[in-house]
């Protein structure tokens, strides 16, 4: 594990949008998921103004890891979120975005290993220790990628309305994600955050035990695992 702590949110989002072009400017093609959520919204912007002169890079392929569908809508709540702070704005090509929802899922998993693997993922962590939508109470360390039902704990349709900006009538029946499984597969795990509300989760998950309780301490295992914080998140970290 390597633990990178930059002063403060702004030279936290320049080290990790460093860390992901490191990947894209490869010669090669690169695939790459990348999270939604406020954590990378100034990463993004930094990310759009480097490559303005270089988008698109024709040899990254993109995608979401997980996914919460939202009524008729063409696009889910991740993708949504990342086209307008990201695909957008950097003119990615639709066909270098490769989307993953709950009509496609069961064919996810073989569609990563036949272009030999994810090389990176970028993810966020939640106060609560989940990572993509592998929430504790819900998931299992050997979970692939696979549907979550509304039904599976009592607070689920309670965070699904705010996923989906608070209309009950947007709630799915389920959403998708990939599971820890799939995501410790992927050569490269990048974790990011900020803020002291984080501190608490980050110390439990790169500091304490391996639980399923906190999902995100399954990456204490992976090989190549690096984590970005900001001086408030790593306020509570043993040094």
């Amino acid at each position: 594990m390597k633990i990178i702590i930059e002063k403060d949110y702004e030279n936290m989002s320049k080290t990790t949008m460093e860390l992901l072009l490191g990947k894209m400017y490869q010669d090669k093609q690169v695939h790459l998921a990348i999270t939604a959520g406020s954590t990378p919204k100034r990463m993004y912007e930094l990310m759009v103004e480097a490559m303005k002169e270089k988008a698109p890079l024709k040899n990254v392929c993109y995608y979401n890891f997980d996914e919460i569908p939202v009524g008729d809508e063409e696009f889910g709540v991740t993708v949504g979120n990342l086209k307008q702070m990201y695909f957008d704005p950097a003119g990615i090509p639709a066909e270098q975005i490769h989307v993953l929802d709950t009509s496609n899922y069961i064919e996810h998993e073989a569609y990563l290993k036949s272009v030999g693997g994810l090389d990176a993922i970028l993810i966020g962590i939640g106060e609560d220790g989940h990572f993509c939508g592998n929430l504790p109470g819900v998931t299992k360390f050997g979970d692939e990628t696979r549907l979550v039902s509304v039904k599976s704990r009592p607070d689920m349709f309670d965070i699904l309305v705010e996923e989906v900006g608070g209309d009950p009538e947007k709630v799915p029946e389920n959403y998708v994600t990939m599971g820890p499984k799939s995501v410790m597969q992927a050569k490269h795990v990048i974790l990011f955050a900020n803020g002291k509300k984080k501190a608490a989760i980050i110390k439990k998950a790169l500091q304490g035990p391996v639980t399923e309780e906190v999902p995100s301490s399954i990456f204490q295992l992976h090989p190549n695992f690096t984590v970005v914080l900001d001086e408030e998140a790593a306020s509570e970290l043993s040094r």
